[in-house]
């Protein structure tokens, strides 16, 4: 199934991904580093960015602001307590328009993740090309009524989801007339462990469900996002940052440059190197036939009128000559002229 964002742009399983390379705090609220983060990412070859859209009302009840009033565990990624982060990390109304004029700028797609129906309503303003879901929502019905009926593609997420969980947010959203759904195989922990990433996951939710499936990715390194392309991925979302040791919530487990540039150069080569269901034999490879393969050549000298018998002949490179699974038409033929030991047969000199 193909999914269609704009005139120009097709996602579908099993071709090219569509790589978004995922800000979201990781601007730190400082807008000259997100146009930076932004500008790398469009020299990486990204197809979009991504930031994220809540405000301190939206995202978190007062009840946990109270509860998270510190992190102590990383003093690197955190500051303060749990509302003095949400403050400085949120990106304000006019910081999304800000941002969105410098990607189309450049030339790279501005997107984002609401989390509130008003957020939603801003993105729609901003003529964002599709909506991104997070795995939090997938059972946030009523929101995804609401994104569902601005009829444009959802990315949908499906950290921590059942199967029917997964089902049932796709009937809600199909039920407001709009089946643009492309899933996302996320496991919503930073970073998960190997035996939780079940990759396999991908390949069921397409046959499960019949939409496109692409990766939202929370691993360190680039070798699972591209397995996950291997395996057909549609689109992959990883977390993206300049560098690591940035204070923030999700720059440890982001890419940074190097990673992400090879993240979207090798996943063009995977993509080229899956090829066809077809058996094609290429070019380079027949040509290489008459360098690899054997030929059938006299082990002995045979002289003219001699009848040959198995004894007389061997195998051996190149491939010029008659080869061996001919065998059943030389044996029993009589030679029209004397062939030397360790001479290629020819048909020409059969009678």
């Amino acid at each position: 199934m193909k999914l269609q964002l704009k005139s120009e742009v097709v996602i579908a399983d099993y071709s090219q991904p569509y790589i978004i390379a995922e800000i979201g705090a990781n601007h730190n609220g400082d807008m000259d580093l997100a146009r930076h983060i932004i500008k790398v990412a469009k020299e990486c070859g990204c197809d979009a960015v991504k930031f994220q859209s809540w405000t301190p009302d939206s995202l978190v009840a007062k009840e946990e602001y109270d509860r998270n009033q510190k992190y102590e565990d990383s003093p690197k990624k955190h500051f303060g307590s749990l509302r003095d982060m949400v403050e400085k990390y949120y990106l304000r109304e006019d910081q999304h328009w800000e941002l969105k004029r410098y990607c189309d700028n450049i030339g790279i797609e501005f997107c984002s993740t609401p989390f509130s129906k008003e957020e939603a309503n801003l993105l729609e303003e901003m003529k964002v090309p599709f909506y991104k879901v997070a795995s939090m929502d997938i059972n946030n019905l009523g929101f995804l009524s609401h994104v569902a009926r601005k009829q444009k593609p959802i990315l949908l997420s499906t950290g921590m989801a059942t199967l029917a969980e997964i089902e049932n947010a796709i009937r809600t959203i199909e039920a407001e007339g709009n089946s643009q759904i492309i899933l996302l195989h996320c496991i919503s922990i930073y970073p998960p462990a190997y035996e939780d990433i079940n990759l396999n996951n991908i390949p069921m939710l397409r046959q499960a469900f019949g939409f496109p499936v692409g990766f939202s990715d929370h691993t360190i390194g680039i070798s699972i996002p591209l397995v996950s392309v291997a395996l057909g991925s549609c689109l992959i979302e990883k977390h993206f940052t300049l560098d690591k040791n940035m204070p923030g919530w999700d720059h440890e487990i982001s890419a940074n440059p190097d990673e992400m540039k090879a993240i979207v150069e090798e996943s063009r080569n995977i993509i080229k190197a899956l090829g066809s269901f077809r058996r094609v034999v290429s070019q380079a490879e027949e040509g290489k036939k008459l360098k690899f393969r054997r030929s059938i050549v006299a082990s002995t000298h045979l002289e003219k009128g001699h009848e040959i018998i198995p004894t007389d002949l061997i195998f051996k490179r190149p491939g010029t000559g008659i080869p061996p699974d001919r065998l059943d038409c030389i044996l029993g033929r009589k030679v029209n002229k004397d062939v030397k030991a360790g001479e290629l047969l020819k048909w020409g000199d059969l009678l």
